[in-house]
């Protein structure tokens, strides 16, 4: 990183937008990990404790099976309950929402995140309030901003994450 490129890092680390995006990862890693700990424990918000991943229950199925609609709901409904899709929902949810809170690893979480959201998109086709736009793409962009206005290093780790000898080594990695 040359020296402007530092300087222009720590101005936008310290100033007052930098807060306001660090509080809006902080926001946004709570609506996914949230998400994940509803499912895990069926807490009663979103999914029911009888529901619950561990008590059996498929945290995609109920979505898959009968919220997909438009030009993709074949192919979402054909994973609905399966494993796979479980498995990769949850470690999504649960990883992307710790990158979030603790501001590390804030490539990989916008980009997962992003693309687990556009997903959940297309599985919703058509929106019912909107044409097109609704909550997940506007998620999606937020990722993408938080990631280019480096709001891990804020209010989070991102600093000492970065600092890591394999962070340094493989940068996809911050």
């Amino acid at each position: 990183m040359s020296t402007v490129d530092a300087t222009e890092r720590t101005a936008t680390t310290t100033t007052p937008a930098a807060y306001v995006w660090a509080g809006l990862r902080i926001a946004l890693g709570w609506v996914f990990l949230w998400a994940f700990l509803d499912k895990t424990f069926g807490l009663g918000f979103a999914t029911e404790r009888e529901a619950a991943w561990l008590e059996g229950g498929s945290p995609t199925e109920g979505f898959l099976a009968f919220g997909t609609k438009g030009p993709f709901a074949d192919f979402y409904q054909g994973m609905a309950g399966a494993a796979f899709a479980d498995w990769l929902f949850m470690i999504g949810l649960l990883g992307i929402g710790l990158a979030l809170i603790l501001g590390i690893g804030m490539r990989i979480a916008a980009v997962t995140g992003a693309l687990l959201l556009v997903l959940m998109w297309t599985a919703a086709l058509w929106p019912e309030n909107n044409p097109f736009m609704d909550d997940h793409l506007v998620y999606a962009g937020l990722l993408v901003g938080l990631a280019l206005a480096h709001a891990e290093d804020t209010l989070g780790f991102g600093r000492t994450w970065g600092g890591l000898p394999i962070v340094k080594k493989n940068p996809w990695l911050k």
